[in-house]
C-alpha cells in the first residue's frame, strides 16, 4: 500500500470550497478504494458557468478516463467547482488523473478564439474585470470511500448540489451530473460505471 502526500500549498491554493486545506495532508492510494475528489476553479470564479465550458470539461473527463483506465462512478460539474467519484486508475494515481484533466480543460478553455475569416466583423466586447491568472486552484480534496453507505452519501451529495445551489428545480434538470443514470437509468454525457452495492 502506498501513502502519498498531497500537493504543497501554493499561495492562495490552500482553500477548497471556502475552507482551508489541512497542513500535512496525506492521500491514501493503493487500497482499492473509491476516491471522492473535489476541486475548484481559481479563487472560486465561475469559470465553468457556460454550457460550452461544462461540455468541454465532460469531454475531457471521458478522454482522460479512457487513457488512465479508472471507473467513473459519479460526477457533477458546477459553475466554480467539480466533484468526482472515481476508482484508482490503472495508470498513475488520482492525483495524476486530476493533473491531466485540469491541464487539458484549462488549455482548451483558455485558448483564444480565432476569427474564421479575414472579412469577418470583430465585435469589441469588454474584457472581464478580473482575469484569472490560473484556471484551477492548486490543490484538491480527496476522501477515500470504502463503504456502500459512504458511496451512496457522496453520490446523493453530488446529485443534490445543483438543486441546493438553486441552479435547477430537480437534479434531472442539470445535465452535467451522473444523476440520470442513478435516478432514471438513462445514459449520460459520459459513461458511468455503476459499482454494485
Amino acid at each position: 500500500m502506498e501513502s502519498q502526500r498531497g500537493c504543497p500549498t501554493l499561495g492562495f491554493g490552500g482553500w477548497v470550497l471556502g475552507f482551508p486545506m489541512p497542513k500535512g495532508l496525506h492521500r491514501y492510494y493503493g487500497r482499492g478504494h473509491l476516491h471522492f475528489l473535489t476541486f475548484s476553479c481559481y479563487r472560486r470564479l465561475p469559470l465553468l458557468r457556460t454550457v460550452r465550458a461544462r461540455d468541454v470539461f465532460v469531454g475531457e473527463l471521458a478522454r482522460v478516463r479512457a487513457e488512465y483506465g479508472f471507473l467513473l462512478v459519479g460526477y457533477v460539474v458546477m459553475p466554480e467547482h467539480v466533484h468526482l467519484l472515481i476508482s484508482e486508475p490503472k495508470k498513475g494515481t488520482p492525483s495524476t488523473v486530476l493533473q491531466m484533466l485540469k491541464q487539458r480543460v484549462s488549455r482548451k478553455l483558455r485558448k483564444k478564439q480565432r476569427i474564421s475569416s479575414v472579412g469577418q466583423l470583430r465585435l469589441a466586447f469588454p474584457e472581464p474585470v478580473e482575469s484569472a491568472r490560473s484556471f484551477w486552484q492548486a490543490r484538491f480534496y480527496d476522501f477515500n470511500v470504502y463503504t456502500k453507505w459512504k458511496k451512496r452519501e457522496k453520490l446523493d451529495y453530488m446529485h443534490r448540489n445543483p438543486l441546493t445551489r438553486g441552479l435547477v428545480n430537480h437534479p434531472k434538470d442539470w445535465s452535467w451530473s451522473s444523476w440520470s443514470v442513478y435516478g432514471m437509468g438513462e445514459p449520460e454525457l459520459v459513461e458511468i460505471d455503476v459499482v454494485p452495492e
